[in-house]
């Protein structure tokens, strides 16, 4: 069996849903990765002006993955009491943006996870043609293919999102676990790097 560049095997529509899963899993690993580590304070904690913070983000996509790869397609959720209500969103519409007094980043991550599983099922049931309606798209047609590059593209925006917090919170960085994806500075050259970088900006200025 041929293997792609990707590392996944096979042909047709299997594969194809492989490659996009591979992706889709790479972003909810990053955002969840970012929390390793981390205090119940740091996790919540309002970074920049939005107010975005990890734990928020993680929470946000665990609800949002499950109302595009759920309800979009006709499949609800088992447990509703475990997600933003609709009248918590009219309430406040951040509410999908913070962790409650209630909740924890095991309890997040928890149903982070399991969103996965569920929404997985999704892909794994449905041909990539089959058509569902978003109902906060004023119930517009979309296939599950167009669905799921959506909910990568969204991911993918923020784990990057994730990024910038977790460096903000303790200076932490990296791509993957064992991959920072920045340069192995010895002492002080990252100083120097960030000096070079002002000076640029300083120039372009005048």
């Amino acid at each position: 069996m041929a293997q792609t560049t990707d590392g996944t095997t096979g042909s047709g529509e299997p594969a194809q849903k492989q490659i996009l899963k591979k992706y889709l899993n790479e972003s909810r690993e990053a955002l969840l990765w970012k929390l390793e580590g981390l205090t119940e304070k740091q996790a919540r904690w309002p970074l920049v002006p939005s107010g975005n913070n990890l734990l928020g983000l993680v929470k946000h996509c665990a609800n949002t993955e499950i109302g595009y790869l759920g309800t979009t397609f006709g499949r609800e959720w088992p447990d509703p009491e475990e997600l933003v209500s609709d009248q918590a969103l009219d309430e406040d519409p951040q509410a999908d943006w913070y962790a409650t007094a209630n909740e924890s980043i095991a309890s997040v991550s928890d149903l982070y996870r399991r969103s996965w599983a569920f929404c997985d099922e999704t892909i794994d049931l449905l041909p990539l043609d089959t058509v569902g309606r978003v109902p906060w798209w004023g119930d517009r047609e979309v296939t599950l293919f167009q669905i799921i590059v959506h909910v990568t593209n969204e991911n993918a925006r923020h784990a990057g999102h994730a990024d910038i917090l977790r460096e903000l919170t303790d200076k932490s960085v990296g791509l993957v676990a064992g991959n920072t994806n920045i340069p192995d500075w010895q002492a002080g050259e990252a100083a120097v790097y960030i000096d070079k970088l002002k000076n640029l900006a300083e120039r372009a200025g005048n």
